[in-house]
C-alpha cells in the first residue's frame, strides 16, 4: 500500500475495531445480565461470573463482525468524503480500484477473524461455557445449598436434602424434576456426592429410586444401588449426555456418526449449525462489498449520500434476514444449503458489480447512441 492507502486502511480499521468493541459491549451486557443468578442465588464471585458469560463473546462476534465491518466501511468513506479527501483523490487519479484496496484488506481480514470465530472459538466457548457451568452446580450443590432447605435449581428442577454427612456427603436427597412438559421425574437416593471423570461433574447418587410418571403412560419405579447425573444438564433442557451441535468442534461435526440416535433425532439441526458457520464469513465479504458499493464514488459536498446510505442499510438488512430465514430452511430440508450459501456470495457479487461499473468491459455497459451517416 502507498501513502494514501494506508492512511485510508488506518480510519476504516480504527472505526471497525470501536464498532466492533461498542457493539460487543451492548449486547454482552443484555446477555450477562440474564445470568446475574449466578451471584444471587448460586453465591459465586464475580470473577467466576465475568469467566462464564465472556464465554458468549465470540459467538456474539461472529455475528457483530460483518456488522461492524459494514459500520466502519460507510462511516470512514462518508469521513473522507465530507472532508473532500475522495474528490481530491480522485482528481488526482485515484481509480476506484486503487481505493479499495485498503477495504479489500479490511474485508478479507474481517471475514478471516469471523472466520475463526464461526469454525474454532465459539465452538470451544461453548463447550467451556458447559464445563463452567457444571462446576458451578457441582459448586453450588455440595458448597452454598443448606441442609433442609428446597432449592430451585432452574424452573422445572427442585433440589433438596436432609443433611450432610462427615465425609461431606449429602444424606436423604430428593429431587422433583418437571422441566419436560407431560414428564415428571422424582429422585429418592440415601446419599449422594459430587464426582469428577474427566472434564465432567456427576451427582453420584447411592441406594434409591427413581420415580417416572408421563401424561399417558403408567408411573414407573427404579431402583438402583448407583446412579450418576450430569450436572452440566442441570443447566440445561436438553435430556441426555451427548454433546449438542454448537458444543461440538467442527471436525467433529463433519464426522458425525450418522446411526447414532442422537444424530438421528437432531440431523437437521447438526446440518444448519455446520453449514452456518461455514457460511458466516461470508457476510463479511458481503457487507463490506456493500458498503463500498454506496459510498465508494466520490461526490460532492452538495450531493446528498443519504440516499445511497438507506439503501446500503435496507439491502444489508434484507440479507441478514433472508440468512437467518434460509438458516431455518437448512434445519428442515437439505436442498436449502445452495440457498445459504447463494444468498451472502449473491450480494458480494451484485455490489462488486455496482461499484466498478465504470471498469466493465464495454459488452457490460450501456450502448451509445450511433453516429448518423453522412449524406
Amino acid at each position: 500500500m502507498n501513502l494514501i492507502e494506508r492512511y485510508i486502511f488506518r480510519i476504516a480499521t480504527s472505526a471497525f475495531l470501536a464498532a466492533l468493541g461498542v457493539l460487543t459491549a451492548v449486547i454482552w451486557l443484555t446477555q450477562a445480565m440474564k445470568n446475574f443468578d449466578l451471584m444471587t442465588t448460586k453465591g459465586q464471585s464475580l470473577i467466576v461470573f465475568f469467566h462464564v458469560t465472556g464465554l458468549i463473546i465470540p459467538s456474539l462476534v461472529m455475528v457483530i463482525a460483518p456488522i461492524a465491518l459494514f459500520i466502519a466501511t460507510l462511516f470512514s468513506l462518508n469521513k473522507l468524503n465530507g472532508d473532500s479527501e475522495l474528490v481530491v483523490t480522485a482528481a488526482a487519479g485515484m481509480s476506484s480500484a486503487q481505493l479499495f484496496r485498503p477495504y479489500a484488506a479490511l474485508i478479507v481480514a474481517a471475514a478471516l477473524f469471523s472466520g475463526f470465530m464461526s469454525l474454532w472459538a465459539m465452538p470451544a466457548s461453548f463447550r467451556a461455557m458447559r464445563d463452567a457451568i457444571s462446576e458451578v452446580q457441582s459448586d453450588f450443590l455440595t458448597r452454598i445449598v443448606r441442609p433442609g432447605a428446597f432449592n430451585v435449581l432452574e424452573p422445572g428442577l427442585t433440589f433438596h436434602y436432609r443433611d450432610r454427612g462427615p465425609g461431606g456427603e449429602l444424606l436423604g436427597i430428593f429431587m422433583n424434576d418437571t422441566r419436560e412438559e407431560g414428564q415428571n421425574n422424582v429422585y429418592l437416593s440415601e446419599t449422594g456426592i459430587a464426582a469428577k471423570l474427566g472434564e465432567q461433574n456427576f451427582l453420584v447418587l447411592e441406594t434409591g429410586t427413581i420415580q417416572r410418571q408421563d401424561r399417558n403412560a403408567t408411573p414407573a419405579m427404579i431402583v438402583f444401588d448407583s446412579y450418576a447425573l450430569d450436572l452440566a444438564h442441570f443447566g440445561s433442557r436438553e435430556d441426555g449426555a451427548p454433546l449438542r451441535p454448537r458444543e461440538r468442534s467442527t471436525p467433529a461435526l463433519m464426522q458425525t456418526d450418522a446411526n447414532d440416535s442422537y444424530v438421528k433425532a437432531n440431523e437437521g439441526r447438526f446440518r444448519a449449525e455446520l453449514h452456518e458457520r461455514f457460511i458466516a464469513p461470508l457476510y463479511a465479504l458481503a457487507m463490506g462489498m456493500i458498503a463500498f458499493a454506496a459510498l465508494g464514488a466520490p461526490r460532492t459536498t452538495r450531493q446528498n449520500r443519504g440516499l445511497a446510505m438507506s439503501v446500503a442499510v435496507l439491502c444489508t438488512l434484507a440479507l441478514r434476514v433472508g440468512g437467518f430465514g434460509a438458516s431455518a430452511m437448512m434445519a428442515r430440508e437439505a436442498s436449502a444449503v445452495p440457498l445459504a450459501y447463494a444468498l451472502p456470495i449473491a450480494g458480494c457479487c451484485l455490489a462488486g458489480i455496482y461499484a466498478f461499473r465504470a471498469s466493465l468491459p464495454p459488452l457490460f455497459r450501456r450502448p451509445r447512441a450511433a453516429l448518423a451517416p453522412a449524406a
